[in-house]
This record gives structure tokens, C-alpha cells and sequence, in this order.
């Protein structure tokens, strides 16, 4: 094939459909009696959200020059659009609220008031554990206080006295001049003492 040939001169390859229409659809500046082509984007603005102008270059940077999206709106509206940006504008729930636990313990209210009244135990294989619920003591102290008397080697029934005179037996007992300058049980000393002031702060010493 000889592609010298003036045959390959008068050969004119016009524009494909693709390029037709992708001519046919370019948009045009939005900007008020601009002919230009709108190759770039601009938001439209608050409650306009995900929505654009297309403008040329030129209005394009005098738009984005004055663009405000909080234009308008007060001091109380600017409040609350803050705090809603805390937590990227979605719906939240008061902490432990659930609606369908809500109806369940509204149901148990109205049949009596016993937590899992609505539900039918007809072979008593709970009778056992709510038995044991109900017989169970309520405590005196939190868990915090709880695991403090723990270390301390007592028991939820200790009072003032008997804390105090744990705590003095066990700082003797641990104390590095009490064991000879020996640091080797320092560790246990702070746990003491930690603990002896934990039950300081909840007024149980």
C-alpha cells in the first residue's frame, strides 16, 4: 500500500457523533449575558445543597469571591448550625433511649410493673434467677468503693473504724521501713493507698 498516494490527501474524517453531541450539550455560563462556555462549577448555596452553576473562568472567580453560604441567617440560626456540625447534621438519640425498649418497659408498667411481665414462663425456667434478683441485697457502695475495699481486704459491711484500722494495718505491714528499706512490695503499698483515699472521697472513711 503506498501511503504517498494523493488518494490519502483527499480523505477528511469529520467529526464522530460523540464529539457531535458532547458539542450539542456544552453548557453555557450562567452568569447573565455570558456566551462563554461553563466548564466550571459553583454550589448555588444553603438549601441548595449538591446543586451548581456552571460559570466561565472569569465569573467563576468572582463568584467564589463573594460566595457566603451562612448569608442570612442570624446569631440564634449560626448557634445551632454549630452544633449540629458536631455531629455532621444527623439525627441523635438521648444516650440509652430506645424506642422499642421504651414500649417494652411501658408495657411492663401497665401489666403490673415487674420487668419481663408481658413475657409467659411457662415452664419456670427463670423463677430461679428472679428469685435470686429479688432476694439479692442492694448495695451500699459503687463499684468504684466496692473494688477499693477489696484491696483493702473488706467487705461491703466494713465501717469507718474497721477501714481505718485496715488501712493502718496494711501501711505497717507493707511500708519499706517495716520490712527493712526491702521496696520490693512498694507496689502494694500505693494500691493501699489509693484505695484508702478512693474510700476517703465516697465518705466511707
Amino acid at each position: 500500500m503506498n501511503f504517498n498516494s494523493r488518494l490519502f490527501d483527499r480523505i477528511r474524517i469529520g467529526p464522530s457523533e460523540a464529539e457531535e453531541v458532547v458539542e450539542a450539550d456544552a453548557r453555557h455560563c450562567d452568569h447573565p449575558g455570558c456566551a462563554k462556555a461553563g466548564e466550571f462549577r459553583a454550589p448555588m448555596g444553603r438549601g441548595k445543597e449538591g446543586k451548581f452553576f456552571q460559570f466561565c473562568l472569569e465569573h467563576v472567580k468572582a463568584y467564589n469571591a463573594t460566595y457566603n453560604y451562612f448569608a442570612g441567617m442570624n446569631d440564634e440560626a449560626l448557634a445551632a448550625y454549630a452544633k449540629q456540625e458536631e455531629i455532621g447534621h444527623r439525627p441523635t438519640w438521648k444516650l440509652g433511649v430506645n424506642a422499642s425498649a421504651a414500649r417494652m418497659a411501658q408495657r411492663g408498667r401497665v401489666t403490673g410493673g415487674q420487668e419481663g411481665a408481658e413475657v409467659e414462663d411457662a415452664f419456670g425456667l427463670f423463677r430461679g434467677r428472679i428469685r435470686r434478683e429479688q432476694e439479692r441485697p442492694e448495695s451500699r457502695v459503687g463499684v468504684v468503693a466496692k473494688k477499693a475495699l477489696e484491696t483493702l481486704d473488706l467487705d461491703e459491711s466494713a465501717d469507718r473504724v474497721a477501714i481505718k484500722a485496715r488501712y493502718k494495718e496494711l501501711v505497717k505491714r507493707f511500708h519499706p521501713d517495716a520490712n527493712g528499706g526491702d521496696r520490693s512490695r512498694e507496689g502494694r503499698l500505693q494500691e493501699i493507698l489509693k484505695a484508702y483515699q478512693t474510700l476517703k472521697s465516697s465518705g466511707l472513711a
